[in-house]
């Protein structure tokens, strides 16, 4: 009877997990369907086959000059947000211990979070010379309020009584940050990790299109150039695949950084 009975459990176990795939697989296969019909009546350079766009998004993985182009705009989208994290870190901290630092930083934060991604990319092509660091520059000032307020809210999110339980022990500061704050910050940093990795990879296809010589967004422009639909979405395709492969890596690290907590908050 126990066998037969965990067999079943398995069987239903395998059935939820086929349903969830079907339900996340089934509207972009909708939307391929929908695509792939229209470009049955309408011309090439507006609804290419998929098949076509296939055969592009092949050539760009398996051409060295055109995959070095993916990877300098995954790099820039990488340092952008690691430099924009690390700045956004001791600006979080220095807002939560300096009330100060809190009523001057804080309000020029929301300032920059007002100011379009199109409007930065002018400054920084006004301002400097260097495309790289045009970009760098871009990214980092694009992204950086997110992470600071994400760190922000983490830290002053922490509980009073379990602060003050862990502080009556009187840990060293390195013990104190591994045990108490870093627990209590991380989750807010993947998430910010998550979302700003996608504001990142539309930011840097808009500052490449305007002052780089590489990369998606400059290839993107040269297939606007050309009418080439196909090679658009191949590359656009290029980027979204490395978006969802680093957001694939973030939820590797957030189950094993929080492996403690599966059964109790994620199994049910």
């Amino acid at each position: 009877m126990a066998a037969t009975s965990e067999s079943g459990l398995e069987s239903w176990r395998l059935v939820g997990f086929g349903r969830r795939i079907l339900m996340g697989v089934a509207p972009f296969a909708a939307i391929a369907a929908v695509w792939q019909f229209a470009s049955l009546f309408f011309p090439g350079y507006l609804f290419p086959s998929l098949v076509d766009v296939f055969w592009r998004c092949l050539a760009i993985l398996t051409d060295w000059s055109a995959f070095s182009d993916v990877l300098a705009t995954a790099g820039r989208i990488l340092a952008g947000l690691a430099g924009a994290f690390v700045f956004g870190c001791l600006l979080g901290f220095l807002i939560v211990q300096s009330r100060l630092a809190d009523r001057f930083l804080s309000p020029v934060l929301i300032f920059f979070q007002g100011i379009p991604a199109l409007s930065w990319v002018v400054f920084a092509i006004i301002w400097f010379h260097g495309v790289e660091f045009r970009i760098l520059f871009i990214m980092v000032v694009t992204t950086l309020p997110a992470f600071t307020f994400q760190v922000v809210g983490a830290l002053r999110a922490m509980p009073k009584d379990l602060l003050e339980m862990v502080m009556s022990f009187r840990p060293s500061r390195l013990k104190f940050f591994r045990m108490m704050v870093l627990p209590s910050v991380l989750p807010e940093i993947l998430t910010a990790w998550k979302v700003n990795l996608g504001n990142a990879s539309r930011v840097v296809v808009v500052a490449e299109l305007v002052g780089a010589s590489g990369g998606v967004g400059y290839q993107l422009l040269q297939q606007q150039q050309l009418f080439d639909m196909a090679g658009a979405l191949a590359w656009t395709l290029q980027l979204v695949f490395f978006v969802l492969l680093f957001q694939w890596v973030l939820t590797l690290i957030e189950t094993f950084a929080f492996r403690y907590r599966a059964v109790s908050e994620r199994a049910l």
